[in-house]
């Protein structure tokens, strides 16, 4: 009976996967695997590969990041010094990530960052410059649209709530739309972008392609705006 079950749950879960994901952004992690080789890139250019060890955060924030390197050696580093990394989430968020990546991510224009370790299900992490409240801040954020960039990116929001999820033994499939996001458009600082307040940024955000913009105003829906990112980016000159 409990291979059954197991069956039919597996089953659900793709059906569900396959016609709910309506959003082609990687999912946000907070838990990552300390048994897959983690990447990071240093502000000098030093580029370090290690288990992962720790990660330290602060009010959602990363404050310490530990691996161990091949010699069994520990190192210790600090936001500041990181630039970029690539770390694999643990558990079932492999199985998730690695289920959206490879069904979704199309067309690839960011050419720094790695595809191919994307598509075996890591995250992607790199220094921005972040707008909250009346100052900047550099932080070392989460990318959730590592293959369409170039012209919008979109951070995780540590804090965001989130809308109502399924899920099935512990894995997520479904829902769990954030309900705020750190967004960049071109060189200006991200600043934090609510569900509330989507339909009065998308005439700044997407400017310079009004029929983009007449075409969301018409049906506007929070849960396709990965789509939106993905059709500004490949579809408007």
């Amino acid at each position: 009976m409990k291979k059954i079950t197991a069956q039919l749950l597996f089953t659900l879960c793709l059906t569900v996967c396959s016609t709910t994901f309506a959003q082609d952004f990687i999912p946000a992690y907070d838990r990552f695997s300390g048994k897959e080789i983690s990447y990071i890139t240093l502000e000098n250019g030093t580029q370090l590969e290690g288990m992962l060890e720790d990660l330290d955060r602060r009010k959602g924030l990363i404050e310490e990041v530990v691996i161990k390197d091949a010699g069994g050696k520990k190192i210790k580093l600090k936001p500041e010094q990181i630039k970029s990394m690539y770390l694999m989430p643990s558990g079932y968020s492999r199985l998730s990530t690695n289920m959206d990546v490879g069904n979704k991510v199309k067309k690839w224009d960011a050419k720094y960052i790695d595809n191919e370790i994307i598509k075996k299900g890591y995250a992607y992490f790199e220094k921005a410059k972040v707008a909250i409240k009346s100052d900047q801040e550099l932080l070392l954020m989460q990318l959730l649209n590592p293959g369409f960039n170039s012209k919008v990116k979109v951070f995780h929001d540590p804090f965001a709530a989130e809308t109502m999820r399924i899920g099935f033994g512990g894995m997520t499939t479904a829902g769990g739309d954030d309900k705020s996001y750190y967004v960049q458009v071109g060189e200006f600082p991200a600043k934090k972008l609510k569900k509330k307040d989507y339909d009065n940024e998308i005439k700044v955000m997407y400017a310079s392609c009004p029929t983009l913009v007449k075409k969301i105003g018409e049906k506007l829906r929070w849960t396709e705006f990965a789509q939106h990112v993905y059709e500004f980016t490949f579809d408007c000159q």
